[in-house]
């Protein structure tokens, strides 16, 4: 049994996602709407507050579809909120240097320098992690590690939620201390450092734009496990308050995002022109960064391999510091969401 919900508040980040769909779409707002409960984007809150919430987690009754590495670490910092559904849309995952680095290969990068960005203020510095992320799973291939390689940090003094987010063409569209994270690719073309770690869309459109070499892209390596990441899988989160007290609503949020993703399957070029418009890119870049097959890897579930790749992830994360402490990811997952939306769509249908 539900209670009444007066409001509830969203946020996802400009990816590829089923809950990014269902909003462009209008789909959510359209659901809620019958039951009273108003749909508000905590990205263009006012609140700096409030739009941390996208981190941080701390909004009761929200839904954040998005990077793994801030819902991993609300939960690791005791925020009472619940998985219910993993997507994994893989995505390129790039080591990039200039052409005259010499750089050709992963062996290549032992002894020189990989840029870093460091957000000093950021509550979890997702941006940092997710690099060593992908340098570490790079370096494993060839028996390296990060410690063979010169880490060169890139300082930004800047909060994540400092700028309000604006809506364009259906989607949050970020501007002021967002640049920041660019900050190591000046390092690369200006020579300060041999390589750095790029991903999704603009990693593709980045390369091509500044003719960098791809050293690998771990994003389309054979191995789940090699590929999981900050997006791979991405986490569907809701905090506890919003499945105990309204439990109908955190399966109408499922339900939706099941229903745009099946949308999203038989309508390949409308879903790159709505990803397009979802990740502030052109359809082409998305193309180039998900692949053809791009509206079909929009799918959210609960898989073993989806599970095992974000605790594996988890894992480096508190190994690393970047969480406060370690996470079961199984332990964090409510099904029962997720499992009563599949029922009732499959009686719809």
């Amino acid at each position: 049994m539900s209670n009444s919900l007066d409001t509830l508040w969203y946020t996802r980040c400009p990816v590829p996602t089923g809950l990014g769909l269902a909003l462009q779409k209008g789909w959510l707002e359209d659901a809620f709407r019958s039951k009273a409960t108003n749909i508000k984007s905590l990205r263009e809150s006012n609140d700096k507050a409030v739009r941390e919430s996208h981190f941080d987690h701390t909004l009761q009754n929200s839904v954040r579809h998005g990077g793994n590495i801030p819902a991993l670490w609300a939960r690791a910092a005791g925020r009472e909120t619940r998985v219910l559904g993993l997507s994994w849309a893989d995505e390129t995952q790039r080591i990039l240097t200039l052409p005259s680095s010499g750089i050709r290969t992963v062996r290549d990068l032992k002894g020189r320098r990989f840029g870093l960005p460091k957000w000093v203020h950021a509550q979890i510095d997702f941006a940092r992690a997710q690099a060593i992320r992908g340098l570490e799973n790079a370096l494993k291939l060839e028996g390296l590690e990060v410690a063979d390689v010169e880490l060169v940090d890139y300082v930004i003094d800047a909060g994540q939620s400092d700028t309000v987010a604006e809506r364009i063409a259906g989607t949050n569209v970020f501007s002021g201390s967002r640049s920041g994270q660019s900050a190591e690719l000046v390092g690369l073309l200006r020579g300060e450092v041999d390589a750095i770690f790029l991903k999704g869309a603009s990693a593709a459109h980045t390369a091509h734009q500044f003719g960098l070499h791809t050293v690998i892209d771990t994003g389309i390596h054979p191995e789940p496990l090699i590929r999981a990441n900050n997006g791979t899988p991405r986490t569907l989160t809701v905090d506890v308050n919003l499945i105990d007290q309204h439990f109908d609503a955190a399966v109408g949020i499922v339900e939706q995002v099941l229903r745009a993703e099946t949308w999203a399957h038989n309508n390949p070029d409308e879903t790159r022109r709505f990803l397009a418009r979802e990740t502030n890119s052109s359809e082409y870049w998305v193309t180039a960064a998900y692949g053809e097959d791009a509206h079909l890897r929009v799918h959210t579930d609960l898989s073993g391999t989806s599970l095992d790749g974000l605790q594996g992830f988890s894992d480096f994360l508190f190994r690393w510091k970047f969480l406060p402490a370690p996470v079961d990811v199984r332990a964090w997952v409510d099904p029962r969401p997720f499992e009563t939306a599949q029922s009732l769509l499959k009686r719809a249908a």
